[in-house]
């Protein structure tokens, strides 16, 4: 599909041919582009430019987990300096059309910036105004996070003696805790998810959607027991999404919360990901869940950026 506008003309990229043209305007996801278009995590159908002459003016584009046949995430959008707001809302309104189906709930848009993004008045105005575009066309900015690194070198927590730690039994049991961590949970999404299922729903729908499908192994997966009677006391998910090793969840039960353990299960997690003899690990969390950004930075994960996410409903 091409449409033209007057001097404007919006359409997909052709194939991998045109990677380089879709990869004009700078962002970190450009090394990216070529590798998930093999891996089928994008389409070039997925991948759109706005073009004056042989000029890209605006893009956008939109990723899902490998094979999928529905788009997961708009993740770029991008305006040349000097494009006018006309033009990017002219690409965004014809690219969503035409990569998500009528009727069909549009995934939501991510973004990731600076740490200090805000501190600088022309990046600041550039982000803002690229969040005005977005809100134009219906989204609304849903939560900000941060994004943590701890690299290796960091010191790791020592075990304090209070938990043991082993692999899951199952799937179940994992998905109970993470029914049980859900209550009083300060994350934007599980609190979302709340609104319409279940705990046990939600828990069950991101086992089902997000962690089983990580391909590492389970049994670096550990549940944190309180030592002498095995009580389960949380749990942490170390895996690698395909691009980075990470801490893909983690969580204490209410009951055992406020003792302290969650600097144990973290340090238990970033233990397993550094015995794999990784480059990195990491982690992110909703800025207004600052008890566990707490925990981070007592780990030594630092903030090396921030995401911004933006919702239609």
């Amino acid at each position: 599909m091409t449409l033209h506008h007057p001097d404007l003309i919006v359409r997909p990229i052709t194939g991998p041919d045109e990677v380089d043209l879709f990869n004009t305007l700078p962002y970190l996801l450009n090394d990216e582009v070529a590798d998930d278009l093999t891996a089928q995590r994008r389409k070039p159908a997925w991948l759109w430019v706005a073009l004056r002459g042989d000029r890209v003016v605006a893009r956008a584009g939109w990723w899902s987990r490998p094979g999928d046949a529905q788009p997961a995430i708009m993740d770029i959008f991008d305006l040349a300096p000097g494009t006018g707001a006309q033009d990017g809302l002219q690409l965004l309104e014809t690219a969503l059309a035409a990569v998500v189906p009528e009727g069909t709930p549009r995934p939501e848009y991510s973004r990731f910036l600076a740490p200090d993004w805000r501190d600088h008045e022309d990046t600041r105005h550039d982000f803002e105004s690229r969040f005005a575009l977005l809100e134009q066309t219906g989204a609304k900015i849903f939560v900000e996070r941060l994004r943590l690194e701890w690299l290796p070198g960091t010191p790791i927590r020592e075990p304090d003696g209070r938990l043991e730690f082993r692999a899951p039994h199952d799937a179940a049991e994992v998905i109970g805790l993470m029914t049980r961590v859900l209550d009083g949970t300060l994350d934007a999404y599980s609190r979302d998810d709340l609104t319409r299922m279940t705990p046990g729903e939600a828990a069950e729908q991101q086992f089902r959607e997000e962690l089983a499908r990580y391909t590492t192994p389970r049994d670096w997966w550990r549940i944190a027991v309180r030592a002498g009677d095995g009580d389960p006391v949380g749990f942490v998910i170390p895996a690698h999404n395909g691009y980075n090793p990470i801490i893909a969840y983690i969580g204490v039960v209410p009951e055992h919360r406020g003792h302290g353990h969650i600097d144990a299960i973290l340090a238990a997690g970033t233990t397993v990901l550094a015995e794999q003899d990784m480059p990195r690990a990491r982690a992110s969390t909703d800025v207004g869940n600052t008890p566990m950004a707490a925990a981070f930075d007592r780990a030594g994960y630092r903030v090396f950026e921030r995401e911004i996410n933006l919702t239609w409903h």
